[in-house]
This record gives C-alpha cells, structure tokens and sequence, in this order.
C-alpha cells in the first residue's frame, strides 16, 4: 500500500462555524463533510422537543445523542437516534453531552488482487467524538465522510462498571426527510440465507413485523439515493432493520446470540462495532461504482497474494448431472469430474468446481447436504489423486464444496491437507446466519484458510461486509437468490435480475452462478432439475457476467449445451475481475446498462425486466483512438426464441452513442477492445 497524504489533527471540542450546518435550527455538537463538500454527517447531543424542523422520527427526545445527514446542502436523514442498550446496564447515549473531539483526513490508494477495480483511493474526512453521561458512562463515535457516503460505528471504551460489554439492542435509528421509495428484502428470521425477492414499498408502507435485510436501498426524490448497509463485522453480531414509530422511519436490530436470544454482542471492553453506512448518490449507478465498503475496513493480513486469482469454474452440480455425450453414467464419480476438468481446460477456465457429494458421508440421500462429511476421506467413487493429477496436467484447479458443520470439525486437518492436494479453494454452505459467534466464525475460516493457500467461497452466507480487503482469499459469496432457483421456481426473473445491481451487490461480489444456456420466455419455462432453463434471454444472460461481480464466476451449464454456439466465445473471453467500472444507467427493477474495463478491453453489459426497451449507450468512457465494438444482441425473434443472438462488429471512438434495442427479457453484450490489437 501507498499513503498518498495522511492528516491526523486534534481540534477543539466545539468545531469551527465552517463545518456547521446552515439546514439544521439545532447547532450540532460537531460535523464532518466529505472531501467535495457535498456530503455532511452531524452529530447532536440535545435536541429541541422536534427534530430541528425535520419530518417525524418517532416520540421526541430532549437530550442524548442523534444525528443528521445532509447531500448538496439538503437533508436526507432527519436528526435520527444514536446509542447502545445494554442487558444489565444503563444504556449509552440518553443524557449523554460530548467530553472532547479528534478530527482528521485520509487520502491514501492501494491495490487488491481481484476487485471491481484492481486500485482503490481511500479519501474521507473523519471524527471521534466522545461523549458522556451525568454518571460517567462513556460512548465513543467515530464518523466518516466520503465522497459517496458517510459512515459511523460505537465504541465503548473501558470504564469502571462495565468490563464486560453485553449490547441487547442497537438503538440506532435512520429517519428519512420524505416519505422514501425503497426496495426491502424481507426475510423469515435471523437464520436466512438471504435467498429472496426485493419489493417496492413507500418507507411508510413497511410493516412493523418485518426483518428488512441489508442493504437496503431508498430514493429520495429530488435528493438522491441512499443505502444503508454495513462494513468491517468483528467480533459483533449482524444488523437487519425494522420499522420504526416515525412515519418515515427504520431503526437497527441485531442477530441474537443462538446461546441467549436476549443479548446479541457479549465481549470485554473495548468495544468497536460494525460500520454503520451510508451509500450516497445523485444516481443509483453511483453507488454500484463505490468501494466504501471496502474503505472501512482493514488492509490485508495476507503479503504475499500471487496465489489469490480470479477465475471461471465449470461446475457440475447446476446441470442435474447431465451429460449426455459420454458413455459412462453421470454422477459424483471420476469420470463425471474429469468430463468437467475437460471441458474447463479447453475452455481456458482456471477451475472446476466439485460440488457436494465427494467426501465421505453417511448421507440419506443425495439430497441430504447437511449429513456430516469427513472432508479429510474422498468418497469411493471419486480417486482423488487421479482427478488432481489429471487436472493438473491440464492446467486446471480443483475447488471443493462442504457443508460448514464439517469444515468446522475437521478444519484443522483438512486446510493443511488440501494445501498438499494443491486444492484451489473451499466453498463452505449453509451457515445461514450472521450472530456474533458465526461472524466470528467467517473470519477464523479465512485465517486459516490464508494460512494454507486457500480461497473461500462462501455460500448459504450473509451479506458482504467488505472483509476480502482484510482477507483477499474471501473471492465471493452467495447470500443471494442465484440460478439454482430455477430448477424448482420461476422466482429468478429478468425484473430481480435488474435489481440485484442495486440492492444485494452494493454490498459486494454474489455467486449468482450464471451461465444458463437454456434460455426461455416464461410462456416456455419449465422449472426442472436436470437441463435445467432460465428465465430471459440468451444476451441477458452473456450481460449478467458483466453486470454482476463475483472473482470465482462459475459457468454453470453442462459442457454440451456450449458446443457450436457462438455466444461462448463471449463467455470464455469475458473477465473476472477488474481494472475500473462504469454504470452508464439504469433503474432498479427495471434495467441497468454497466461497463467495466480490464486492461485496454471494455465490456458493457445491458440487461432489462420484461419491458422490452430501448436505451444509448455512450462511449465517453473510452481512451483515444478507434474501437472495434463486438456486440450479442437480441436476435428480431428472441422474445419468442430466447436463445437467438445477433453478433454485429463495427468500428467506435469515444464520441460513439451505440443504439441498443432489448425484447421482453432482453440483454446485450459487449465487447470493446482497441482496434488493431486483435
């Protein structure tokens, strides 16, 4: 890493009048305003009975701590509650008056192995507040403010009463100036795989039962768009949000501890929490180019990361075990796997993945996933030295599914083991939860992992929280509704494909397995679980490689359904990671249009609902000099035939609007490299 400028400077308790908000009736104790200025976050101890004029935020509060965001000088978060409750103990940030205050600015760059961009800048200006109550019960907060948000988290500082910090509740609360469009995610419960749709809803239309997952993404019209979600979980539980008593309102709520539903954190002070964050933007676009996730948290444990490469994987458990050109029965077996480890090599893809049913199990089923595994025994159908063998030889790298309840038990022996395989990675399923103790969990998983070569993927997972910048081997995770839905539902539609952008991959990287080549209209879809189909176009489904980001990309179909069809050679040559990124528009639930750049290459995936449209595509983004653009585009018919393209190549410079027409379903893939370089 390279510090560009580093700035650390401790000012007196009250801030000058410059950092002060002329929105605000209620002086605020201290502000922080992005490196542009047109992002503020202020803090308040007190408060007049009404939120300084603002819209509702529930009962009033004479004192304690709050605060208030504002975008281009308008608000956008009302004065909203601050604070912790504890289980056993007086909660921090009623009655609480600020003791003291330390300000300062980064501005530093640095360099991850895989990513939406290969450098990140890291430019905010920051606060530490401390605070106190009349008893002497102390609160820290630390804020931050960027150019594409602001983010704040608690810490609890040692003090005397309280050597052992047990949160029960996250008073936090986040009260919007208008009545918001959102788009939620509703979930059961605390233990999710965070495996559903996203609706539309006013924020006063959310329900006072409902768990929204994170993040959770709102418009503010004539503001700007707002995502609250969080980075940087150590040691803490996972927040959710629900309705609060303010019209306009949300407040935090905490995964409890599985061993006492009353407390969610149970740590020894100090206590640091999770960043609370704010994605900010004029467009929602804006938020999908945005690393501030990545920003909060730490720089990498890892030195030397040469091992950590994105790549594509076949996979052969999405198929239903199809392959229909050999001669031997398909299944979890050696020659099953080797069929894949071929068609990976020739195919130019650096990994196969091998899906559940390799270790040794006594399973009921081949359903029954949750049956403990020996990952440190291979199934007898499978020679694993020959497979590693012959993968090796053919320049391919295995990875490896497990269930995490036997990674769990046999981590210790098994990392090391599959270090001596030469095992690329591990995709570790159904944790489904995000308490403090799992959270704890993820992060000794890539420890160990780190330790022994390993990359992870995690599936049945939780959202994102920008922990792959600590630990770069963390290549993707699900926690997302994927393709596998399709093989029993018609859940996974061209409209959630267009909202996932702005919703769940704000967060960051999502294994949505893409790659279905059994494209269909939903007049034609059947849901079934060998050859399985997909809902959309055969040019949407080339888009989603560009729209969606995830380092391990699986290609999902078996290996026949790609031979003879032109559209693979899209597919073999797009990459997985990336240099920079564009979103040229869009409109969640509706359509999105994305370009990312790898090298001199640049690829733009456009993908709509089943509205059929018509949308430009500038090409300001480009360098100097000529282009050749090779575009997939829906065939006249591909409404009604999904699986017909039209492939069209035409010389473009940066002054270029392509015209780009998208059927019901629709997408459109492209292609953009110098021209007389290929």
């Amino acid at each position: 890493m390279s510090a560009l400028r580093v700035t650390l400077l401790c000012l007196p308790a009250v801030l000058g009048a410059a950092l002060l908000s002329a929105q605000s009736s209620e002086r605020p104790s201290l502000s922080v305003t992005s490196p542009n200025g047109q992002i503020a976050l202020l803090l308040f101890d007190s408060l007049p009975s009404k939120d300084g004029g603002q819209a509702p935020t529930g009962p009033p509060a004479a004192s304690g701590l709050h605060y208030a965001v504002e975008f281009h000088g308008k608000p956008l978060i009302a004065a909203s509650r601050l604070g912790l409750e504890l289980a056993g103990n007086t909660a921090l940030g009623p009655g609480m008056r600020k003791t003291g205050a330390q300000t300062g600015s980064v501005d530093e760059g640095y360099t991850i192995p895989v990513g939406k961009t290969s450098a990140v800048r890291n430019h905010y200006n920051g606060v530490r507040a401390d605070f106190a109550d009349a008893a002497g019960h102390k609160l820290a907060i630390e804020a931050r403010a960027f150019d594409d948000g602001v983010a704040f988290r608690y810490i609890v500082p040692q003090q005397p009463g309280l050597e052992q910090v047990r949160i029960a509740h996250d008073a936090t609360e986040f009260a919007y100036v208008k009545d918001a469009v959102t788009y939620p995610q509703v979930l059961d419960g605390f233990h999710s795989s965070y495996e559903d749709e996203y609706q539309l809803r006013m924020v006063s239309g959310l329900h006072r039962d409902w768990l929204v997952a994170l993040p959770f993404l709102a418009h503010e019209a004539g503001i700007g768009w707002v995502a609250i979600t969080e980075a940087d979980i150590e040691h803490y539980a996972g927040m959710y949000l629900r309705k609060d008593a303010g019209r306009f309102s949300v407040r935090a709520e905490l995964a409890p501890r599985a061993d006492e539903p009353g407390v969610a954190v149970d740590a020894p002070a100090p206590v640091t929490g999770p960043w609370r964050v704010l994605m900010i933007g004029d467009e929602p676009g804006r938020l999908i180019e945005s690393n501030i996730i990545l920003n909060l948290n730490s720089p990498s444990k890892i030195r030397d990361t040469s091992w950590i490469q994105a790549g594509k994987s076949a996979w052969d458990w999405w198929s239903g075990e199809a392959a229909p050109s050999v001669t031997f029965k398909p299944g979890m077996n050696t020659a099953t796997m080797k069929h894949y480890i071929d068609f990976a090599s020739a195919s130019g893809f650096k990994y196969m993945l091998i899906d559940a049913g390799w270790a040794l199990a006594h399973r009921k089923g081949p359903e029954d996933y949750a049956a403990l595994a020996d990952i440190t025994q291979v199934t007898p159908a499978i020679d694993m030295p020959e497979l590693l063998r012959y993968a090796k030889e053919k320049n391919v790298r295995i990875w490896l599914w497990s269930h995490w309840s036997s990674v769990d038990k046999y981590m210790d022996q098994a990392f090391p083991l599959f270090e001596k395989w030469g095992i690329a990675g591990v995709k570790i399923d159904f944790m489904n939860r995000d308490d403090q103790w799992m959270v704890d969990w993820y992060r000794h998983v890539l420890e160990v992992a780190a330790e022994h070569h390993l990359m992870i993927d995690f599936h049945g997972a939780f959202k994102p929280d920008g922990v792959r910048r600590t630990y770069p081997n963390l290549m993707t995770r699900e926690g997302v509704m994927g393709k596998e839905y399709l093989k029993w539902s018609a859940r996974v539609t061209p409209a959630y494909n267009a909202t996932l952008p702005f919703t769940r991959m704000l967060a960051g990287p999502m294994d949505y397995t893409p790659g279905a080549f059994g494209n269909s209209n939903l007049k034609n879809f059947e849901a079934r679980n060998v050859m399985p189909m997909s809902l959309g176009t055969r040019a949407q489904e080339l888009a989603l490689y560009v729209v969606y980001e995830s380092p391990l990309e699986m290609v999902s179909d078996y290996p026949e359904h790609y031979q003879g069809q032109k559209e693979f050679d899209f597919i073999k040559r797009v990459p997985a990671t990336w240099d920079a990124i564009h979103v040229i528009g869009g409109q969640p639930m509706e359509w999105i249009s994305l370009a990312r750049r790898s090298g001199k290459d640049w690829y733009i995936g456009s993908l709509t609902n089943w509205e059929q449209r018509d949308i430009d595509v500038p090409l300001d983004f480009l360098g100097e000099g000529e282009y050749i653009a090779e575009t997939y585009a829906d065939a006249p018919d591909a409404a009604e035939v999904a699986t017909h393209t039209t492939l069209t190549k035409q010389t473009v410079d940066r002054n270029t609007v392509l015209h780009v027409h998208m059927v019901s379903g629709g997408g459109n893939a492209m292609w953009i490299h110098p021209a007389g370089e290929r």
